[in-house]
């Protein structure tokens, strides 16, 4: 088994007012990391970022180069601190975090990979605007009757509503247009759900309905240079290793409008002898994700400059 760390990033939902606030404060390196972020978006990015409000990081096109942002910023303080590059065997990122991923291991240079999630967003919401939609997280309902019920919906209200995100620990989210999404909550809730519960999101990601979308991600993907990783990245779409350059724009381009296989990816690493991870963004989310898919794994967050500093050492 290796002694190497995973290195495993968030995605949208975990954001929070005041992220890499002290990291900037205290590192003068990673302050310049934010400061050429509002150079390069052009916009006081780093603003909304440490001093919110709330609103200001709502926005998709906002919130997903701040994610980004703050977890590269968080590996460029743990770097500095220790003096060496982090060690990783592997990364992995739940949704936008595969581009933080992508990021850490050098496939993506920073102003690539921030310039990238920008356009993401920007595309993503307007996708969003098009069809009344959204999304909706089931508790505990085994995968068939959870695909049925989407089905159903489906063909009845003639909306797209299809599984979106694999969390894993009996969770499952579902996303679709407004009528087939209201439909599928029924049905899944019928057909023995503990739980069903809307999510506040924009609109229906990893679904159909991104495929307006994906045209113009295609084009920013075609413009941007992609390196082949120091380490694999384990893509969404497929839960498997990429590290070409082809194989990681291919992932990204299908990610739009396909399920999130995180709790597929994060056994299939287990099985492979990878349990000990390490999660750089606000909070803990991943973490706790990963523990209730494998119970026995060694989970680390780091997020703030009290964690860089007991970390680093």
């Amino acid at each position: 088994m290796s002694q190497a760390y995973v290195l495993v990033f968030p995605g949208q939902g975990a954001q929070q007012v005041g992220m890499g606030k002290d990291l900037a404060e205290n590192v003068p390196e990673v302050r310049a990391l934010f400061a050429r972020a509002d150079e390069l978006l052009g916009f006081p990015i780093s603003k909304a970022i440490f001093d919110g409000p709330d609103t200001a990081l709502v926005d998709t096109s906002v919130q997903q180069p701040a994610l980004v942002l703050t977890s590269l910023a968080i590996l460029k303080a743990l770097e500095l601190k220790a003096g060496k590059p982090l060690e990783c065997i592997a990364a992995a990122g739940l949704s936008l975090g595969e581009y933080s991923a992508l990021g850490a291991v050098g496939a993506l240079a920073f102003d690539d990979c921030l310039k990238l999630v920008r356009r993401r967003g920007e595309l993503m919401q307007a996708a969003s605007k098009a069809v009344p939609s959204g999304m909706a997280v089931v508790i505990n309902l085994e995968e068939g009757k959870l695909r049925a019920a989407c089905t159903q919906a489906a063909q009845e209200t003639g909306a797209v509503v299809s599984p979106c995100n694999f969390n894993g620990g009996g969770q499952i989210v579902i996303g679709g247009a407004e009528a087939g999404l209201t439909k599928a909550m029924e049905l899944c809730k019928a057909a023995g759900a503990r739980m069903v519960k809307k999510l506040p999101v924009a609109g229906a990601f990893h679904t159909a309905l991104m495929q307006p979308a994906t045209d113009g991600l295609q084009a920013a993907l075609a413009a941007t240079t992609i390196q082949r990783g120091r380490a694999p990245v384990y893509a969404n779409v497929s839960a498997s290793p990429v590290q070409e350059p082809a194989e990681i724009r291919a992932g990204l381009e299908r990610q739009l409008t396909n399920p999130v296989l995180w709790e597929q990816t994060i056994q299939k690493l287990a099985a492979q002898g990878h349990k000990r991870f390490l999660e750089l963004g606000p909070g803990s989310p991943v973490s706790n994700m990963i523990k209730k898919i494998v119970p026995d794994a060694e989970t680390k967050a780091v997020g703030t400059w009290a964690d860089v500093q007991a970390f680093a050492g």
